[in-house]
């Protein structure tokens, strides 16, 4: 009897095909959601972000923007499931929206922070020498800084904006997380094939890229995934300082300072809205973050 997913030959032997991509991931995801039920649930949490995020058009029920006279400060009520702002404007829409803002933030400043972080940690751990040591001395040079404080800094000079958020939070993750990079691809170097690669005539760039960054990705896959949730509270501390997204664009982060701070005894779901999604998706992203390195690490999956 042949095992399911292999194909019989005209001639009666069995012949195992390529196997589909969904073949090929199938098992490893459902093994997954047997031993990280915690990280599963927080998977489906920042699905569930995503879509509302992507859908915000379709699920918000009034315009986030306008104004409304009549309905201000209005309580939760089925007009308004989270209530409405010293403006009149529906809390539910003004959250809903401020999940596209934190999605742009948080993939945007991860991908970037650790796309430059591969560069520089592999660049800096393959070349060596003085180029390292340079390198190593700046990421110094920028730890030394508070991050908030150089975060402000950098705002200050390009000015308050989304896309100046994403470029202020990379620049900095950048430097930081390279550290990381570099201590992973400093053990890849050590390796016996990456010596005959080189003793072969391979160049540098093939090197760098068939054998050094392949086989960093668990580290770097564990870093994006804890980034996120990091990027998505340091663009809402920066806007609740006033730093970062200018009004009136809806963000978790202003709408804690903006309205919450102000009104929170007379109308504290301004306060506790903007509170709990920030709490849910950043605890979400960690908890996704730490079950991604469980299982992706081959010292802890063993010790499992």
């Amino acid at each position: 009897m042949l095992r399911r997913g292999v194909v019989a030959t005209p001639e009666g032997l069995p012949y195992v095909g390529e196997r589909t991509p969904w073949l090929r991931w199938r098992r490893p995801l459902f093994r997954f959601v047997r031993s990280k039920p915690l990280g599963t649930f927080s998977a489906l949490v920042l699905a569930i972000m995503v879509l509302v995020a992507v859908l915000a058009p379709v699920l918000a029920p009034y315009d986030p923007l306008v104004h409304d006279e009549l309905s201000l400060l209005e309580g939760p009520s089925a007009q308004h499931l989270l209530g409405t702002d010293q403006f009149g404007r529906d809390v539910l829409s003004r959250i809903i929206y401020g999940a596209r803002t934190s999605l742009y933030v948080g993939v945007g400043a991860t991908l970037l922070g650790v796309g430059l972080a591969v560069v520089i940690g592999t660049a800096s751990a393959y070349f060596g020498g003085a180029f390292d040591y340079l390198v190593q001395r700046i990421v110094d040079a920028v730890q030394a800084i508070p991050a908030l404080i150089l975060l402000i800094v950098v705002l200050v000079i390009l000015g308050p904006s989304l896309t100046n958020v994403v470029i202020a939070l990379s620049a900095r993750a950048s430097m930081v997380n390279s550290r990381v990079i570099r201590g992973s691809a400093l053990g890849v170097l050590a390796l016996t094939y990456v010596d005959a690669a080189r003793l072969l005539g391979c160049s540098h760039r093939r090197v760098i890229l068939r054998y050094i960054v392949p086989n960093i990705m668990a580290p770097v896959i564990v870093l994006a995934s804890i980034s996120f949730g990091g990027n998505i509270l340091a663009e809402a501390s920066l806007s609740f300082l006033g730093y970062g997204v200018p009004p009136p664009t809806p963000s978790w982060g202003s709408m804690l300072s903006a309205e919450g701070r102000a009104f929170m005894l007379v109308a504290p779901w301004l306060l506790i809205a903007p509170t709990a999604a920030l709490t849910v998706v950043v605890y979400a992203s960690n908890m996704f973050g730490d079950a991604l390195r469980d299982v992706l690490d081959p010292r802890l999956r063993g010790a499992s």
